[in-house]
């Protein structure tokens, strides 16, 4: 009834569906009205965007490696990027210059072990290939890069078993790696561990279309099982930016958040199941499909988000919810982050059910992706506003969810919290809108140097840290802030020319002491990898940190499994 009457007033005029999303605009300059814009930006622009959203994450064969807009950073890193990977760790950037030093523990690998290793794998599946392993020892952001001479590549929980019961009984170190697109140094070696790459462990395994219940193998890339499960009629509760190269054991490992966690919460609650290899072999059987067993421990947990450093996840359980057909996605604009703030609040008492999604960044952001990534252009023009936000919703009933966005978005313009928007008319456009947000991270690669930090605070004062960083640096750094606003999850970034001491200096330890004063977390998704091994204290007291090392040596007495992450280096006796 409400629409209605909007739209016989005036003040809500409903485009033609053929006019594109960047023609159908919200705008607080033409009588609060969905208008159409003469600014022509529409034109062809939605199916270049979706062909560029298709193409930027490139599944590869051999590692599943992380990829965008067609061109591999792995092959620019074989092409002579590798070197100035080197210098930028050797110097220490990005929480490195507390030097970590080899455990004496650990042995070093020799040509028997090799052999052993071919004997169980067979030699196709033991690299000691130089330009493979130089993709496995460094991550994606050029930041970390360590030394190992062998990499493993198992095809069954039983060759991880077989693997694992050795490296513990002569003393090796190992890695699990799955896509390597981690960004705190969590998944590449330090030394020269040895890596286990669990890419071959793509299958699935069942899949039940009565409870939505997928079980499947930990290396199959989370793009792969969003296709698999869109033609049962499902999707993954996990959606990431790197979903074309990540893969599902390395989501658990990380407990990765992602875009969509405001709907379907973490994999705490979405993980039902896992199996789970541990450090001396022993296969941990948690493989369970039931929503409810109260039998004792869920020991599950302890898995989800321990970064490998526990066991080495081999197979996954999880539960989907089915696919919804009526999707549909908004691009706004507020004056403030105080707008922001309170689209969020309105945006869960008026979309309720079906808000998927609620992203933010600020305009430092999407001037980053507009100047360093191809066929991207202000969805909004001619103005460059403050902040931006991204909402989506997700139901059943096509015309009910859309007339429930669009009363929801009037209402939030007359009461002054947006300046302007628009909203998408078809898949294309939506996955253009989607594009400007899962583009940025890139956008700032492309800049230059970015010191990145993942943290979870009070969503009030998410952005003083931003600019309280802003004022700490002067010109000197580009901060740019965005991230899940739903969840309280900012990505604070620091974009500079080149890394160098005295920035680093300035940002740390001050970001983690900002965070810890305001009762946040100095990793809300990301994990701690080595960057933050040694900053957990910022997060967790003593005495937690303490039982964190007693279950770790419970679990890992000789500590082979990813060493010198997650625990400070302090209280873990095998750095």
């Amino acid at each position: 009834m409400r629409m209605e009457k909007l739209r016989a007033t005036g003040r809500f005029l409903r485009s033609s569906p053929k006019v594109s999303v960047f023609d159908r605009r919200l705008s607080s300059n033409s009588g609060k009205s969905i208008h159409s814009s003469a600014s022509g930006y529409g034109n062809g622009f939605g199916k270049k965007c979706r062909d560029d959203v298709i193409r930027k994450w490139n599944v590869r064969t051999c590692f599943g490696l992380y990829g965008y807009q067609g061109k591999n950073f792995r092959d620019c890193m074989e092409r002579g990027v590798l070197e100035d990977t080197r210098r930028i760790q050797h110097r220490g950037f990005g929480s490195l210059a507390e030097k970590v030093q080899r455990s004496a523990s650990f042995s070093t690998l020799n040509s028997d072990d090799i052999s052993y290793f071919k004997g169980i794998l067979g030699e196709k599946n033991v690299v000691e290939d130089e330009e493979r392993l130089a993709i496995a020892n460094t991550d994606w952001m050029h930041k970390y890069r360590g030394s190992s001479k062998l990499l493993l590549q198992p095809r069954s929980t039983e060759e991880v078993s077989e693997i694992l019961k050795y490296c513990n009984s002569r003393n090796l170190a190992v890695v699990p790696q799955g896509g390597n697109t981690g960004l705190v140094g969590g998944s590449v070696p330090v030394f020269d561990e040895v890596v286990v790459n669990m890419s071959l462990m793509n299958n699935v395994i069942s899949f039940d279309k009565v409870s939505g219940i997928l079980v499947c193998e930990a290396g199959c890339i989370l793009e792969n099982l969003i296709t698999f499960l869109d033609n049962q009629g499902f999707i993954m509760p996990l959606d990431l930016g790197a979903k074309g190269s990540c893969q599902i054991g390395g989501n658990v490992s990380t407990n990765a958040g992602g875009l969509r966690l405001v709907r379907y919460g973490s994999l705490h609650g979405t993980v039902l199941g896992l199996e789970v290899v541990l450090a001396n072999g022993d296969v941990l059987d948690m493989l369970g499909t039931l929503r409810k067993d109260n039998t004792g421990y869920d020991l599950k947990h302890l898995f989800i988000g321990s970064e490998g450093s526990l066991g080495i996840v081999t197979k996954v359980s999880i539960l989907t919810p089915p696919k919804l057909f009526s999707v549909n996605v908004a691009f706004l604009a507020c004056q403030d982050y105080f707008s922001c703030q309170k689209l969020l609040v309105e945006a869960k008492r008026k979309l309720g059910e079906i808000l998927s999604a609620f992203e933010f960044l600020d305009s430092h952001a999407l001037d980053l992706v507009l100047n360093h990534l191809d066929g991207v252009r202000n969805p909004l023009p001619p103005t460059i506003h403050n902040f931006y936000v991204l909402i989506e919703t997700t139901g059943s009933d096509e015309t009910y969810d859309r007339e429930k966005l669009e009363a929801f978005l009037v209402h939030a313009m007359e009461g002054g919290l947006i300046s302007d928007g628009a909203i998408a008319q078809d898949i294309n456009q939506a996955s253009a809108f989607w594009y400007i947000r899962e583009g940025v991270p890139e956008a700032l690669m492309k800049a230059g140097a970015v010191y990145k930090y993942d943290l979870s605070l009070p969503v009030e004062k998410m952005y003083d840290l931003v600019d309280e960083m802003r004022t700490r640096l002067g010109d000197s750094a580009n901060v740019v802030g965005y991230g899940h606003l739903g969840d309280g999850n900012l990505h604070l970034n620091v974009s500079t020319p080149q890394y160098d001491d005295k920035t680093l200096a300035q940002i740390e330890p001050f970001v983690y002491e900002w965070t810890s004063a305001h009762r946040g977390s100095i990793s809300a998704e990301h994990g701690l990898g080595l960057m933050k091994a040694n900053k957990i204290f910022y997060s967790k007291p003593t005495a937690t940190v303490n039982l964190m090392a007693s279950i770790k040596k419970m679990l890992d007495p000789k500590g082979i499994l990813n060493p010198y992450k997650v625990l400070p280096h302090s209280i873990d006796s095998h750095s």
